[in-house]
């Protein structure tokens, strides 16, 4: 990938010489009015007002956030939800069984009886938001340590979030920005009753997987189709048989009209964490330590993953949103090193430092900021390098957090009084069982083995959780029969075990269980912070938040807006191409992909790469309906300017109109540092053409009643 990124940067660098700027900039709605001139500009036909009104229903009101981490947005009068593929995976894989396999097969409902119900899934309306910045920040000073300081902002952020929750009918979030120097309050209305309406097969949702994950050109239909749900007067409401479906306050329209290089176009969504105002030490860290344990230990988990799925399909079913995300970052992470490392963005990050303490020697209070910051990471490399091991264990082995979750309800069952066990009892058996259903107990061993053998043997330098040192010196490095035995014995894995221990309760069977031990020693290092820990992250807060509000006031940082922390934000640019390199696209511009280029992708029996045999029959029979583009072929994927980053999923991609013309799912592997530095010549946003998305909603799926509900501009 290396040699990809400079061909592509040459490339790149002499195609765009002298052309348009890409827009740099994920912004609050609060403040678009300051933006809107440039945005009419470059085409958009919107006002500011028709994007972001408190009072009156306007863009804002048809976008959610959707289960916590994506973006959707609602495209029906019926609150009919759209959102990427990945984004309703768990949700898809948690509603299948080997008997009705949504994931493989795809689901699309009749009407609204057939809907289905996922276990936990809700969406996030953003109601208004404000500047609280001045109330707070006069509460504290500099003379406070960081602890002092978090107190009295915490007790303020209280009081700020129930004056706006209107007795518990909104949810209220306080969000500090730029590294403390401003505060911004969020008030939301969540919907709890969401429900399943369409899915594509995972021959179109997820085609490609993981080879063409961050990669253009792309072929891929990743959408899926969900309804909100009210009671029966519109209110947000639990699941009920009673309830129907929402009328929200605004629906984006549907466009058929397609668009061309240059065209404006924008986005909204919650873009979940970038790190543009990180230090330049702070990157050498990600890039030396942090991400390289990463990717190591991702790759660990993956290919035991990877075995016993390809073996058993309840188990690629129970395992496939897991897998997925640790597949999505693996492939992240590496592609961040890379590209940091090939934009010197240490480099350049030094040299705005530099200038940063030459200013500095004029402004007594930023004096030695970057001295400091600079110490803390010197003296927290090898402490990242073990931390982000641990927490490669944490996300892909169930048992190194599943017994420590569990232990305090089993020991305060020892001292429960008998009328009272009966219940406890039933609630814990109820609990574990329903836990250990999704999990394949031979999968998680080996995984919980290789991932500690890992840990063991990399993460020495930075101080390995103690009793993971003491089993590994006693084992020599070697963790297949401890962990084995672990799981034969405890009480987390062993029905028997579990039943025993009931009618039986001891508290020291479970503080002896090796899985709790061991869970207990992983949770224990991964949170624990010595005096000098916390000294030297309070010396940190306080000099970070200096340099961010120096380097604003000083002029020598160009960048004008918060970094990323899943608020909603506002990108826009144009539709724009990109420079091919090495790469082959089968369309007669390289902004965009065709159904050619995915039946040229086949091969059958693939998972990745095989092409449903109904979509090569609508290919081969060109009937792609009225949602094929002015030049005869029927487009999949495009690419704008857009900044955007990991929740940002499922955004919508708006016209100057104001009308959906598709929905972003990726970035580009070429620009891989956007995290931390954009990159205005090569930073894509790549989406699915909505008419793609109607075309196998209608065509290929024969679901017209969801066609049915849009607003359609044609």
């Amino acid at each position: 990938m290396k040699n990809r990124i400079i061909a592509f940067l040459f490339l790149a660098t002499f195609a765009f010489s002298g052309s348009v700027k890409a827009d740099e900039g994920m912004w609050f709605l609060m403040f678009i009015d300051k933006k809107i001139d440039d945005m009419q500009k470059k085409g958009l036909q919107l006002t500011a007002e028709e994007i972001y009104s408190i009072n009156n229903s306007s863009l804002k009101d048809a976008i959610v956030q959707f289960a916590g981490g994506c973006t959707a947005e609602i495209i029906s009068d019926k609150g009919l939800v759209l959102t990427n593929h990945h984004c309703g995976y768990d949700a898809i894989a948690g509603l299948s069984t080997p008997e009705h396999d949504y994931l493989t097969n795809g689901f699309w409902s009749k009407n609204h009886e057939e809907e289905l119900k996922p276990e936990k899934l809700s969406v996030r309306f953003f109601v208004r938001m404000d500047n609280v910045s001045e109330r707070i920040l006069s509460l504290v000073n500099n003379d406070m340590t960081e602890l002092e300081r978090e107190a009295i902002v915490n007790k303020e952020i209280a009081k700020i979030e129930k004056e706006n929750n209107e007795n518990g009918k909104y949810t209220v979030s306080v969000r500090s920005f730029f590294e403390g120097n401003e505060y911004y309050y969020f008030v939301y209305e969540d919907y709890n009753d969401v429900r399943l309406v369409g899915t594509p097969p995972n021959a179109i949702g997820k085609f490609g997987g993981d080879t063409d994950n961050w990669e253009w050109p792309r072929h891929t239909g990743d959408f899926s189709v969900f309804r909100v749900y009210t009671d029966q007067d519109g209110n947000a409401a639990e699941y009920s048989e009673s309830n129907i479906p929402m009328k929200p306050k605004y629906h984006l329209p549907v466009s058929l009209k397609g668009y061309k290089e240059g065209d404006f176009s924008m986005i909204l969504g919650y873009p979940g964490r970038t790190n543009r105002w990180m230090p330049a030490m702070g990157v050498q860290q990600n890039v030396k330590y942090s991400y390289p344990a990463w990717v190591e230990g991702s790759g660990e988990a993956l290919k035991v993953m990877r075995k016993y799925m390809k073996e058993d399909q309840k188990v690629r079913l129970d395992y496939a949103g897991q897998y997925a995300g640790i597949a999505n970052y693996y492939k992240n992470r590496q592609g961040m090193i890379d590209a940091l490392k090939e934009h010197k963005t240490v480099q350049s990050k030094k040299k705005m430092e530099k200038q940063f303490d030459k200013w500095a020697k004029n402004n007594e209070e930023y004096k030695g900021v970057v001295k400091t910051i600079n110490n803390y990471y010197k003296n927290t490399n090898k402490q990242a390098l073990q931390h982000n091991y641990l927490f490669g264990m944490l996300r892909s082995a169930s048992f190194a957090v599943i017994p420590y979750r569990f232990s305090n309800m089993l020991t305060q069952y020892v001292g429960v009084s008998d009328d009272k066990k009966a219940a406890m009892r039933a609630e814990i058996e109820t609990n574990l069982e329903g836990t250990l259903e999704s999990l394949h107990l031979p999968l998680e061993q080996e995984v919980y083995a290789a991932q500690l053998a890992l840990y063991y043997k990399k993460a020495k330098k930075g101080g390995l959780a103690p009793y993971i040192k003491e089993v590994g010196d006693k084992n020599k490095g070697d963790f297949t029969k401890y962990i084995s035995d672990a799981f034969e014995n405890s009480v987390f894995t062993n029905a028997k075990k579990l039943n025993a221990y009931l009618s039986n309760p001891d508290a020291s069977i479970i503080q002896n269980d090796e899985l709790f031990k061991m869970s207990t020693a992983i949770l224990t290092r991964y949170r624990s912070q010595s005096e000098k820990d916390i000294a030297l992250k309070d010396d940190f807060d306080k000099a970070f938040r200096k340099l961010v509000a120096g380097l604003k006031l000083s002029g020598l940082s160009p960048i004008e807006y918060p970094d990323a922390n899943s608020t909603l934000r506002l990108t826009y640019g144009t539709i724009r191409a990109l420079p091919l390199g090495d790469k082959v696209n089968d369309a007669q511009a390289n902004y965009y992909t065709t159904l050619k280029g995915t039946i040229a992708k086949h091969i059958e029996g693939d998972d990745e790469f095989e092409v449903p045999a109904k979509l090569i029959e609508l290919y081969n029979a060109k009937d792609y309906g009225q949602y094929a583009d002015a030049n005869g072929e029927l487009w999949v994927n495009f690419l704008t300017d857009h900044d955007i980053t990991g929740g940002n999923s499922g955004s919508p991609v708006i016209n100057g109109k104001g009308e959906l013309i598709g929905i972003a799912f990726d970035g580009n592997i070429e620009a891989m540092a956007g995290d931390v530095i954009f990159d205005p010549v090569l930073q894509r946003a790549i989406s699915v053409d909505i008419r793609y998305v109607l075309f196998v909603i209608d065509k290929f799926a024969g679901a017209t009643n969801i066609i049915d509900e849009m607003t359609i501009i044609k």
